[in-house]
C-alpha cells in the first residue's frame, strides 16, 4: 500500500507556527514513531480518511467514544434535529435529565449525576466532593492510571510504594502532590498498610477498574473488591473512573462487569456520542453536597450542551439493544486471537490484554499486571509495529501505553485485513 502524508507534512508545519506543538491534545503528536500527526478528514463507519486521502481502519475511536462508528446515522439525525433548535442555551434542559436518568438506569452505583464538559472535570470535581464530603484532604491513586490534567493526579510514585507523589509536570506545586500518595496497580498488600497507617486522612481512592492507559490492564481477582472493602472500613470514598470503560467494556461499565459498587463514579466518552462530555454522580447523601443543595462548589457554563446530551441519548439508545455487548466482545477476541496467531507465526512473543472491546498488545512473553510490567515490555517494537500497521493502512494508537477500541463498524472483513497486515508486520520485524 503505497502512502503519502505530503499534505498532513504541510499542514502540521502551519499548525505548528500557531499551536503548542502542532497539536490540541499531546497524545495527538506521532513524536513517538517519528512521523508528523496524521491531519483526518473525515470519518465514516470504521474508517477514516485524511488530508492525503488515504483510508485506514480506525481502532481509536477517537480515543474510545465512537463505540458506534463514525457518523451512525441515529447519531446524525439527533445532531441535525437537535441543532434546528440552538447550539446552546446556559439553561436546563429536559434532555439532560433524560440523559442523566439513562445513567442512573445503566450504571449500579449511581442516584445522581452531573454533567460536566470532560472527563477531567469529572474527576476534578468528585475529588473536590469526596475533600468537602468526608472533611479530608489525602488522595490515593495508582501509578499508570490516568485522570485527565487535575493538579493533584499529575503525580507520579516515588522509590517505594507508599512515598508521597511528585509532580510530573511542571506547574504543579509540591504543596498539591503531598497530598497525594501513589501506589502500585494490583498491588492490594501495600494498600492494605497504607491505610492501616493513614486510614482515617485519606479522603478519596480513586481508580480506573480497568486501567487504559498503561495499555489495557484487568483488576486482578480480589482487587477490587478489596478496594471497596477497606475503604468502607475507614469511611473513605471510593471513585471509579469510568470514563474509558462506562459504556464500552459492559453498559454499566466496569462496575457491571465485576460487580462491584463504588462511592462515586467519573464518566464521559461514550456518554457524549464523540462530542466533549463528563459525568460524575454516586450514591444520593454524597451527590447533594454539591452546590446549590451543598457546599461543595462547582459548575460549568457549557455543562449539559443540548448538542452533546442528544448526541449521548442517540448513541445508549443503540446500545441497549440486545446482544450488542456479545457482538463487539466477539469481534474483539476475533482481532486479539488473530494478532497472536500472526505474532506466533513469526514466533515472535507478545501478550494481549483484552477487557471487552478494549484491547493491547505488549512485545512481551510475560504477563502484564502493572505499569512496571508494561513498561518493561519492548516499547520499540511495539512502536516499530505500530508504524508498519499504518503503512498498510491500519489507524492505532502511537503509545504502548493507550487501548485499542473495536466499533459495531468493524466487521469480518476488517478483521481479516488487520490480521493480514500484522502478519506482514511481524514478518519484517523478525528481520
Amino acid at each position: 500500500m503505497n502512502i503519502s502524508f505530503k499534505n498532513s507534512e504541510e499542514y502540521y508545519a502551519r499548525a505548528k507556527e500557531i499551536i503548542p506543538g502542532g497539536v490540541n491534545s499531546p497524545v495527538r503528536a506521532f513524536n513517538s514513531i517519528k512521523l508528523d500527526p496524521i491531519f483526518i478528514e473525515r470519518g465514516e463507519g470504521p474508517y477514516l480518511y485524511d488530508v492525503d486521502k488515504n483510508k485506514y481502519i480506525d481502532y481509536v475511536c477517537s480515543w474510545g467514544p465512537l463505540i458506534l462508528g463514525h457518523r451512525h446515522p441515529e447519531v446524525i439525525e439527533a445532531l441535525t434535529e437537535s441543532l434546528q433548535k440552538g447550539t446552546g442555551f446556559g439553561a436546563p434542559t429536559d434532555s439532560e435529565t433524560k440523559l442523566v436518568q439513562e445513567i442512573i438506569d445503566a450504571v449500579p452505583s449511581i442516584e445522581m449525576a452531573r454533567l460536566v464538559s470532560s472527563g477531567t472535570e469529572a474527576t476534578m470535581s468528585a475529588l473536590r466532593l469526596a475533600r468537602g464530603y468526608t472533611g479530608r484532604n489525602k488522595i490515593v491513586k495508582f501509578e499508570g492510571c490516568y485522570h485527565g490534567h487535575v493538579d493533584s493526579l499529575l503525580i507520579k510514585a516515588g522509590s517505594g510504594a507508599l512515598t508521597n507523589g511528585v509532580p510530573t509536570s511542571p506547574g504543579v506545586p509540591s504543596s498539591i502532590a503531598e497530598d497525594t500518595i501513589v501506589l502500585t496497580y494490583n498491588d492490594i498488600e501495600k494498600y492494605r498498610e497504607l491505610f492501616y497507617n493513614q486510614g482515617s486522612e485519606i479522603a478519596a481512592v480513586i481508580v480506573e477498574p480497568v486501567a487504559g492507559n498503561m495499555g489495557v490492564i484487568p483488576p486482578e481477582p480480589g482487587f477490587l473488591e478489596n478496594l471497596r472493602k477497606i475503604t468502607l472500613q475507614y469511611g473513605s470514598i471510593l471513585i471509579f473512573d469510568e470514563v474509558m470503560t462506562g459504556f464500552r467494556v459492559a453498559y454499566g461499565g466496569a462496575q457491571e462487569l465485576y460487580g462491584i459498587e463504588p462511592d462515586l463514579t467519573c464518566l464521559g466518552k461514550i456518554i457524549g456520542g464523540g462530542l466533549p462530555v463528563g459525568a460524575y454522580g454516586g450514591k444520593k447523601k454524597i451527590m447533594e453536597y454539591i452546590s446549590p443543595s451543598g457546599p461543595v462548589y462547582q459548575a460549568g457554563t457549557l455543562a449539559g450542551n443540548p448538542i452533546t446530551v442528544k448526541s449521548g441519548l442517540a448513541t445508549l439508545n443503540v446500545l441497549k439493544r440486545k446482544n450488542i455487548y456479545e457482538q463487539l466482545n466477539k469481534k474483539a477476541s476475533r482481532l486479539a486471537k488473530g494478532i497472536q496467531d500472526a505474532a506466533q507465526e513469526s514466533e515472535y512473543n507478545i501478550s494481549i490484554n483484552r477487557v471487552g472491546s478494549m484491547l493491547c498488545t505488549y512485545f512481551t512473553d510475560q504477563q502484564v499486571i502493572d505499569f512496571s510490567s508494561a513498561n518493561n515490555s519492548n516499547i520499540q517494537a511495539f512502536l516499530n509495529y505500530i508504524t508498519l500497521m499504518l503503512k498498510q493502512g491500519i489507524y492505532m494508537a502511537p503509545s504502548q501505553f493507550e487501548a485499542a477500541f473495536i466499533s459495531l463498524q468493524h466487521d469480518e472483513e476488517h478483521i481479516e485485513k488487520t490480521v493480514a497486515a500484522a502478519k506482514k508486520a511481524f514478518k519484517k520485524l523478525k528481520k
